[in-house]
C-alpha cells in the first residue's frame, strides 16, 4: 500500500514538473518571438526619448519630416510638435550605399533613387533589409513623366547596405528612423513627408551638376523652389502636382 502511494506521489510530482517545464518553454518562446520593430523599440527608445526631451518633445507628441540628398548621400530627420510651425533638425543619417546617378527615376530597372515629393505610405517590420519605410513612388508626377507601362515601384528607406534604387541607412540607422516614424504616426501624423533632392541647391552644386546633367535642370528648378521655401522659415511648403506632372508650391490666398 505504501509502495502504491509512493508511486502515485512520484507520478504527480513528475506531471507537475513536466507541466512547469512546458509552461516555461512556452513563455520563453513567446519572449523570443519579438518582431524587428518591437526589438528596435527596446533598443533605441531610451536614446531617442533623451534626444527628444532635450528639444522639449515627447514620443506621444512628435511629427517627422524627412529629406534626402543623393549627391551628399544624406538623409535628414526633422521633428516638431504637431502644434509648432517650424521644424528642428533631429539627426542626419548617411546613406550606406548609393544607386544610379543624379536625375529622377523614370522607369523600372534604371537603378535610380527617385527625386521628388513623397510621403511614407507603409511600414514593413519584417523587411529582408531589417526594417523599411515605403514611399508612395510612383506618385502622380512619376506616372505622368515616367515610363507609362513600367515606371518602377517599391522604393523604401531601409536597413542594410544594398540598393537598386532605395535608400539604405544601415540597420542601426533604420531602427531609429523607423521608431520615430511610428511615434509620429501614433501622434496623428497620417502623411510623413519625404523630399528627395539630387543635391543641396547651392551655387557651387549648380555649377558642378547643372552642366553635367542639363536634361534634368528644368525638373531640378521645380525642386529648388521647394528646397529654398523650407530653408527660409523651416516650414514644409504645400506642394501640388500639375496636369503636366510638374511640382508647384501652393501659395495661400490670404
Amino acid at each position: 500500500m505504501k509502495y502504491g502511494l509512493s508511486l502515485a506521489l512520484l507520478l504527480v510530482i513528475v506531471l507537475i514538473f513536466t507541466g512547469r517545464q512546458l509552461l516555461l518553454r512556452h513563455q520563453t518562446a513567446d519572449r523570443m518571438e519579438v518582431t524587428s520593430n518591437e526589438s528596435s523599440r527596446l533598443h533605441v527608445t531610451p536614446m531617442l526619448l533623451e534626444r527628444l526631451s532635450k528639444q522639449g518633445i515627447s514620443d506621444q507628441n512628435v511629427h517627422v519630416y524627412l529629406r534626402a540628398f543623393k549627391a551628399e548621400g544624406e538623409l535628414e530627420v526633422w521633428i516638431k510638435t504637431p502644434e509648432a510651425a517650424a521644424w528642428t533638425l533631429f539627426k542626419t543619417y548617411p546613406f550606406c550605399k548609393n544607386s544610379g546617378t543624379l536625375g529622377p527615376k523614370r522607369k523600372e530597372g534604371d537603378l535610380q533613387i527617385p527625386e521628388g515629393i513623397y510621403h511614407i505610405d507603409r511600414f514593413n517590420p519584417k523587411s529582408k533589409f531589417h526594417l523599411s519605410l515605403g514611399l508612395n513612388y510612383p506618385n502622380a508626377s512619376d506616372r505622368i513623366l515616367g515610363n507609362p507601362e513600367a515606371p518602377g515601384s517599391d522604393i523604401f528607406i531601409h536597413g542594410g547596405c544594398v540598393t537598386v534604387g532605395c535608400i539604405p541607412i544601415t540597420d542601426a540607422g533604420i531602427e531609429e528612423v523607423y521608431v520615430l516614424a511610428e511615434w509620429a504616426k501614433e501622434s496623428g501624423q497620417n502623411d510623413i513627408p519625404v523630399h528627395l533632392f539630387p543635391f543641396r541647391f547651392t551655387i557651387a552644386n549648380w555649377e558642378r551638376y547643372g552642366t553635367k546633367f542639363p536634361q534634368s535642370v528644368p525638373f531640378w528648378q521645380q525642386l529648388e523652389a521647394i528646397y529654398h521655401a523650407f530653408e527660409v522659415d523651416r516650414t514644409v511648403p504645400e506642394v501640388i502636382i500639375t496636369e503636366s506632372g510638374h511640382y508647384q508650391i501652393r501659395h495661400s490666398m490670404s
